[in-house]
């Protein structure tokens, strides 16, 4: 880029940032009318209102609406900007889902306090969506108009893995130039230039009943077999390597005085490469009886691809970097342990920058809330993205 393309590329990001800057107040209140619209994960009609909202929202931007409709999760929201011709979309991707049951505003209101938002889902995630809809406005009112075709995508049931807005993310993503995601940032504004990979097992156990104290030698017991699985799957762990197993829950028995005949144990595995995702698969699956009466079943598997520190995620981040610096604040990167739908688009090949969303902390927790004061800023980095990709 010459010497004044350059200067004329920070003049148009002063403006947009000062634009934003002096909308700050409505920015909090579009936050607002996202959060005291509640949006669990499986309250559907709560979704699809949502949806039917920003819909509306994204329809007075100029963009191009459509919904894709589910039967049980909530509707999906994909919205096209057609900006300056010549170059590839860029995709903004978030999720308007939450974790918390509806009725949550009673006990967690919307509030401002000290310069802090606060409410349920207020920093996972909808204040990355409304950083979304005004650093489109910024760039439509300042610029006259998107440097280049943006999509969005606004998925329900991220929180519980995707399982009906995957294939519409990667179709959206295939198209286009890179992935900026709207997620939580890091501690401190921190970006997210790697994810780790999820994956889910359910594992039951089958034994054999019996009186503990008159039959106690003809039954065997399934959480005695689970006991021992439990120990073969911490074997696996190797935290240098990225590699976790959590047995988070289990179950099994009826009676202190009964042999148990039935156990089972939900599994949290995390792997930070992808080559370690179908291994630990089958691994796990692999896992045989040390109690030969006993029968194991095991089902489930990776369901998110590890969001891994790539070159093009380096690119994306440094470019972030400069940006940031144009604006006046620094950026840190940082490599977490959760995932993200961004997981789905790095592991299909399209550039994936994560934690473009709000500032601030608690995600899922009662003291979950959002800076205001960098809503403005967030959005500022978020709209300079959009005109810098390659």
């Amino acid at each position: 880029m010459n010497k004044a393309k350059s200067r004329e590329s920070r003049s148009e990001l002063t403006d947009v940032s000062r634009w934003l800057a002096d909308h700050q107040s409505e920015m909090v209140e579009q936050l607002r009318d996202l959060v005291i619209r509640e949006s669990p994960t499986h309250d559907k009609p709560g979704c699809d209102a949502l949806c039917a909202y920003l819909a509306e929202q994204f329809r007075a931007l100029g963009g191009g609406i459509r919904i894709h409709r589910q039967a049980t999760a909530g509707n999906h929201l994909s919205v096209s900007f057609p900006g300056r011709r010549g170059r590839k979309p860029v995709l903004l991707l978030g999720h308007y889902d939450t974790v918390y049951e509806r009725g949550t505003l009673r006990t967690m209101p919307w509030a401002e306090k000290k310069g802090r938002l606060h409410g349920p889902g207020v920093f996972d995630m909808k204040g990355g969506i409304a950083q979304i809809i005004f650093a489109l406005r910024a760039l439509c009112e300042v610029k006259d108009g998107l440097p280049r075709p943006v999509s969005v995508c606004l998925v329900s049931d991220e929180e519980t893995g995707s399982d009906t807005s995957r294939a519409l993310t990667e179709k959206l993503a295939a198209s286009c130039a890179a992935v900026l995601v709207c997620e939580p940032s890091g501690p401190g504004g921190a970006l997210k230039t790697a994810r780790k990979g999820v994956g889910s097992f359910h594992i039951t156990v089958t034994g054999q009943a019996a009186h503990s104290g008159l039959d106690f030698e003809k039954g065997h017991s399934a959480i005695d077999e689970l006991a021992h699985q439990i120990h073969a799957l911490a074997r696996l762990t190797d935290p240098k390597r990225g590699i976790t197993l959590n047995v988070g829950v289990i179950r099994g028995g009826t009676r202190a005085n009964v042999v148990a005949a039935d156990a089972a144990a939900e599994v949290d595995l995390r792997v930070a490469h992808r080559s370690d995702g179908p291994r630990l698969e089958r691994r796990v699956r692999s896992l045989q009886p040390a109690n030969r009466n006993c029968r194991l079943h095991i089902e489930g598997g990776i369901n998110r691809p590890p969001l891994e520190r790539t070159k093009p995620v380096i690119e994306l981040f440094h470019r972030a970097q400069e940006i940031a610096i144009a604006l006046g604040f620094s950026l840190a990167e940082i490599a977490v342990g959760g995932g993200s739908d961004g997981n789905f688009t790095a592991a299909i090949g399209i550039p994936t920058l994560d934690g473009l969303g709000a500032v601030g902390d608690g995600a899922h927790a009662s003291h979950e809330f959002v800076v205001a004061a960098e809503l403005p800023r967030r959005a500022a980095l978020l709209a300079g993205l959009v005109g810098a990709i390659d």
